[in-house]
């Protein structure tokens, strides 16, 4: 009960029913290892706070951007609700600390790991959804998407790099650019790839990240950033970029 009220601190919430907070908080992991608990996993509120937050997100932007098209609000929702930026705000919240994990999950990183973050959040939004309703929602998910939302539009993360990067290459030199893994380091549950994006035998960009697609993402826009910057010439040697920049 302590770790659920100082939970609470870290929300700003206070909760009707621990028991909605406390399932939440439960991973499968933890049952399969303890199954006389009388515990239920987090699953189906992370199913309900999957949809609670495509509804709150999608009419906060409408709210705040009264003239942009659906397109636009559709990527910007998208790049919102993604896995990393949910597991972010978990990390944020650190609501990996008051996860029920088995052992062998916990022991294996699970408390770090993007997926398992990200479920826990939408499994907290949908214990507090079913709690106190949208009145209580939509400010707690708020506070966190504005300053999120700022730094996406600040940084383009909401576009799609690659696409982008694609057209342009083969507008430019009938080329389709390809991702090459360079590098990938850490441990199984936290390992970090270090991508190329190519033309031919020319490397355009350097990215980084804990997929291959999120640092393919990340080479694509570093590869438009230097486009932008040189008016597309022609990288000064087959190496490319430095990857020091990624």
């Amino acid at each position: 009960m302590e770790e659920l009220l100082a939970l609470e601190e870290q929300l700003q919430i206070e909760f009707y029913d621990y028991s909605l907070l406390g399932r939440a908080l439960t991973h499968r992991s933890y049952l399969n290892e303890n199954p006389d608990s009388g515990l239920e996993d987090n699953e189906r509120l992370e199913f309900l706070g999957d949809a609670v937050l495509d509804f709150v997100v999608g009419a906060y932007l409408y709210q705040r951007f009264p003239d942009m098209d659906e397109g636009e609000l559709t990527t910007l929702r998208a790049a919102l609700v993604r896995a990393k930026t949910l597991a972010d705000f978990a990390r944020l919240l650190h609501l990996g600390t008051y996860l029920r994990l088995g052992y062998g999950e916990a022991e294996s990183g699970g408390r770090e790991r993007t997926p398992t973050l990200c479920a826990v959040f939408e499994a907290v939004v949908g214990a507090i959804y079913l709690d106190q309703g949208l009145e209580s929602v939509q400010p707690f998910v708020e506070r966190l998407v504005a300053p999120a939302l700022d730094t996406i539009l600040a940084e383009s993360l909401h576009k799609d790099a690659k696409s982008e990067f694609q057209v342009w290459a083969q507008g430019q030199y009938n080329i389709t650019p390809r991702y090459e893994v360079i590098a990938a380091t850490g441990p199984d549950h936290a390992k970090e790839f270090t991508v190329a994006a190519m033309l031919g035998e020319q490397t355009w960009g350097w990215g980084k990240g804990h997929s291959k697609q999120v640092a393919a993402q990340a080479a694509a826009r570093q590869a438009l950033d230097y486009i932008s910057t040189t008016g597309g010439k022609m990288p000064p040697d087959p190496a490319g970029m430095a990857s020091d920049d990624a």
